[in-house]
């Protein structure tokens, strides 16, 4: 069976709505999409780590309550589990504080064994931050030495915006990496200082990776291939929490190649309808957690979906 491995953060969200707590969530920008993939059923590996305490406990336990093997969690007995606090405006989108206690070893783990079949996620600052690169990087080789495929979400945000100039050594060799490359306009307006998904992909993706997806909120989702130049709109749906709406958007596009049995040799065949059939997936799977204060689609979304 094909495996899905993610690698990536676990943290535990903390959802604020007119200053008061509302709900606490395990999360992770990987982290999401790998619990909707593990939901469905899919054979999900995830690479992270987190603390030898009471909220490492509740993410390994929801990790494994979804199907996800932890063999390959670090658990690190000094520092704490990360948690953020999540305040949601009245677009429910979130603005966050973080609070991180990180031992100086990190993510000291045995890497699981990759074939061709498999699928490796990877996104957000954890693919590109200096200390774990070693990791992420022999993560990388081994996935491309196997002849898997490599999504990148690239998610970078504000926060790290001034870092930009000397993370881009590592975001560009993981657009190179990368099979799938998707970021949102906002984070290419932090990275290049410009947003526009034409440019973008002509200018600073297109060289490195032929296969690129902009989304934009609630506006347009542009796919840009070798082959296929097409735009996917958006349509309006009432929102309880915005969070994982991106993550499980790439946990559908992930979905989308499983259920159509594409491998990394048949990325460069795609056709338009074929792309069509991907990109509702993802559209499905966004759509549906945006619905709830949940980070990951629901259980009777998955079993109603796989039917």
């Amino acid at each position: 069976m094909r495996k899905i491995i993610g690698i990536g953060e676990t943290i535990l969200d903390i959802l604020f709505r007119d200053g008061q707590p509302t709900a606490a969530v395990p999360g992770g920008s990987v982290y999401n999409g790998m619990v909707s993939l593990g939901r469905m059923g899919a054979n999900v590996t995830f690479i992270s780590e987190t603390g030898n305490d009471r909220v490492g406990r509740m993410i390994l336990d929801h990790l494994r309550e979804n199907g996800i093997s932890t063999d390959h969690v670090c658990v690190f007995p000094e520092g704490k589990s990360p948690v953020s606090l999540a305040f949601l405006n009245e677009h429910n989108d979130a603005e966050y504080v973080f609070y991180k206690d990180y031992p100086r070893l990190r993510l000291d783990v045995k890497l699981p064994e990759i074939t061709g079949d498999d699928i490796v996620m990877i996104g957000s600052y954890y693919a590109i931050t200096p200390l774990l690169r070693d990791k992420v990087k022999e993560l990388l080789d081994a996935a491309r030495a196997a002849g898997a495929i490599i999504y990148y979400d690239v998610n970078f945000r504000r926060p790290h915006a001034h870092e930009a100039i000397k993370l881009m050594p590592a975001i560009l060799e993981n657009f190179e990496y990368a099979d799938i490359l998707r970021g949102s306009t906002e984070d290419f307006l932090h990275m290049f200082g410009q947003g526009h998904p034409d440019t973008v992909y002509r200018q600073r993706v297109a060289f490195y990776c032929p296969n690129f997806i902009c989304t934009d909120a609630g506006g347009d989702i542009c796919l840009r291939t070798a082959c296929v130049t097409k735009n996917y709109p958006v349509a309006p749906i009432p929102t309880v929490s915005t969070i994982g709406a991106g993550d499980n958007f790439n946990a559908g596009v992930v979905w989308g190649l499983l259920k159509a049995r594409i491998r990394r040799g048949d990325l460069a065949e795609l056709t338009e309808t074929d792309w069509d059939d991907i990109i509702r997936c993802g559209k499905d799977f966004s759509a549906e957690v945006c619905q709830s204060v949940h980070n990951s689609i629901s259980r009777e979304f998955a079993a109603a979906y796989r039917r």
